[in-house]
């Protein structure tokens, strides 16, 4: 569909060129016939450029698929914050070149005042960009309180600081954080930032079904953790544009608001680590709360399948722990008593091992 939107869009264009500049063309190389038909030239313009719509039509979709993901993660408060900048410092440009106009002196009455309006709306923007909150709130009803350090330290006054919970993508797919929360483990407040938000509905956007299912799957995750009574949610549009990867993004806002990252990303939580951002792991939590078994301890094993090794047999525990007993190879589907004989912890989990008794 786009396609076709697209070399419908490129005919009409031709045509309004082709109707434009073609007689120029035509008067140029003295060909007076052509010159005045607006017809043919319209065709002869739409026909170029359906043309060129097949050839550059991969480059175009890209070019627009492009322009749809930078606007789902376009903030608009920010974006409308430094329109307003460079819309006041063109006029301010405008209202200091008056005089530049006055003089009517060739090269000064036309540059000068281009280059003074391209200065004044540069520094706008720039400060609404660095400043923008402050000064929309100058002129907002409700003032900012800000209390100084050194005034806060004379009234004795405690400076609480907001324990936020940062919550990544994998954390929300993976979908046992809800659980968690619902225990009351988790203190202070869980941040779910829109950027977050934004990847998962790309995720949910894919033209994979699997991707597309747990883009799904996170977007109801998400509502269903706003809607938790006993849980402090909150939402950021905090953004940072010359940023591109969501991970990076967290890590910087984790770093700004002194909070936690909850993550299930190994690679993620490792970088954490590295930049000393504390990390929450569901999947460390999730090992750490397994029951421990002691060598020696006698457990009931369904054999579901052959081991890697010779004549072992692989089981699981309840909370999804995996058994390797040995000499039960042929006794599959088979509930045999086992004896613990080792246990192994890995970052992936832990491994039991036992023996027949």
């Amino acid at each position: 569909m786009r396609r076709l939107i697209i070399q419908g869009l490129m005919v009409v264009i031709g045509a309004a060129v082709g109707s434009s500049f073609l007689p120029y063309l035509w008067s140029a190389l003295n060909q007076t016939k052509l010159e005045n038909n607006n017809v043919v030239n319209s065709i002869i313009g739409a026909i170029i450029f359906l043309l060129l719509s097949f050839i550059f039509n991969k480059s175009i979709l890209r070019a627009l698929s492009k322009l749809d993901e930078d606007i789902s993660k376009l903030n608009l408060q920010k974006f409308a914050s430094n329109l307003t900048g460079t819309l006041l410092g063109l006029v301010a440009g405008a209202i200091a070149s008056v005089a530049l106009w006055a003089l009517n002196i060739p090269f000064v009455s036309t540059v000068g005042p281009l280059i003074l309006m391209s200065g004044f709306a540069y520094v706008g923007y720039r400060v609404f960009a660095r400043r923008g909150k402050e000064i929309f709130a100058m002129f907002s009803r409700k003032k900012p309180v800000v209390v100084e350090e050194n005034e806060a330290e004379e009234k004795n006054e405690v400076i609480q600081v907001e324990n936020y919970k940062l919550l990544d993508t994998s954390a929300i797919i993976d979908g046992r954080i809800i659980d968690v929360l619902k225990t009351g483990f988790v203190d202070g407040i869980i941040l779910i930032p829109n950027f977050v938000v934004f990847e998962l509905q790309l995720i949910a956007d894919s033209n994979d079904k699997l991707k597309r299912a747990k883009g799904r799957r996170g977007l109801d995750l998400v509502n269903d953790i706003q809607k938790l009574k006993n849980i402090k949610v909150e939402t950021t549009d905090k953004d940072y544009d010359d940023i591109h990867e969501v991970d990076t993004k967290l890590l910087r806002l984790a770093t700004e608001l002194k909070g936690s990252l909850i993550t299930n990303d190994y690679n993620l939580n490792k970088v954490a680590e590295i930049q000393r951002v504390p990390v929450l792991n569901i999947n460390e939590l999730a090992n750490a709360v397994k029951p421990q078994v002691v060598v020696g301890e006698e457990l009931k094993v369904t054999i579901v399948k052959k081991g890697s090794e010779r004549h072992q047999g692989i089981g699981y525990m309840p909370d999804g722990t995996m058994i390797v007993v040995e000499d039960t190879d042929n006794m599959i589907d088979e509930t045999v008593d086992a004896e613990v004989t080792s246990a192994l912890q890995t970052n992936a989990g832990r491994m039991i091992f036992a023996k027949l008794i």
